[in-house]
């Protein structure tokens, strides 16, 4: 492939993006099923980031570690979402609320929505790589904690997967909130560890002198994780779906990072959530 500079490649990448997720939100309204755009996301950062790899200039080290990491980071997790969501024909939960809000006006919501998640591939692909590619051919005793901690972090992310899977399946536990494994210490396990890989590429970035700029990523998806297109909808529908169950898992479980439960607390009285 051709060396292309950061422009270039920011450029061709949300080109490709905006029309890959216009495509997306065409297929979606024709099967009724909005989350295949989470699907197109991790598949488009994904490819993304590999493209970006083997177009940069600079350490070849460092790109090719990053854009591997990051690809089968993407393709995991596409993969996940395909299989457990989009194929079994039940659309997300966040999806079905969005629905009954916005009524005729949903259409033009998603699209917006699908933007968005457009405009974010080339910017969550681009950043770690294009610093990395900028560090010394050296390898830092940094470098290989986050490759280290990537490896903890599918793991883990892979576990809670897997822990809530097995907990759906049981039709014993329908209507009941998973406190097994992992969800007994945070209520977005999943999340928690999504979010340490993006630490992990920034870690590996860590030996360019423009390290700090990989932590712009790691900032944007906190804050989508957290604060956006992760736990606000997530908890939205699980309240809907599950009631006072959840509202007791939210008093006793922390939100985001893996702490120890608390006790149970009346719903007169609930605890102070932890971050």
């Amino acid at each position: 492939m051709p060396i292309l500079t950061p422009i270039e490649q920011i450029l061709w990448l949300l080109g490709a993006s905006v029309l890959l997720f216009a495509g997306l939100w065409l297929a979606q309204r024709r099967t009724g099923d909005a989350g295949i755009v989470d699907v197109g996301w991790s598949y488009g950062v994904a490819l993304a980031a590999i493209i970006v790899a083997l177009t940069s200039a600079g350490s070849v080290w460092h790109r090719v570690v990053i854009g591997t990491m990051i690809g089968l980071w993407g393709l995991r997790l596409g993969t996940h979402i395909l299989t457990d969501r989009v194929l079994t024909g039940r659309e997300d939960g966040r999806y079905q609320m969005a629905r009954e809000k916005f009524g005729a006006r949903f259409q033009p919501f998603m699209f917006v929505f699908y933007q968005v998640q457009a405009l974010s591939v080339p910017l969550l692909a681009l950043a770690p790589i294009a610093v990395a590619a900028t560090a010394r051919p050296t390898i830092g005793p940094l470098a290989l904690t986050g490759i280290a901690l990537y490896l903890g972090g599918v793991a883990g992310e892979t576990v809670a997967d897997a822990q809530l899977a097995r907990f759906k399946k049981d039709p014993a536990n329908r209507g009941r909130t998973c406190r097994a494994g992992l969800w007994r210490y945070s209520r977005h396990p999943n999340y928690f560890f999504e979010w340490l890989l993006w630490i992990a590429y920034a870690l590996v970035a860590s030996d360019s002198p423009l390290w700090w700029l990989a932590l712009v990523p790691v900032a944007v998806m906190y804050l989508l994780l957290t604060r956006v297109t992760g736990i606000p909808p997530t908890e939205a529908q699980s309240l809907r779906s599950r009631g006072e169950d959840y509202r007791a898992y939210q008093r006793e479980t922390s939100a985001f990072f893996p702490w120890f439960p608390r006790s149970k607390t009346s719903p007169a009285s609930p605890a102070k959530d932890l971050p």
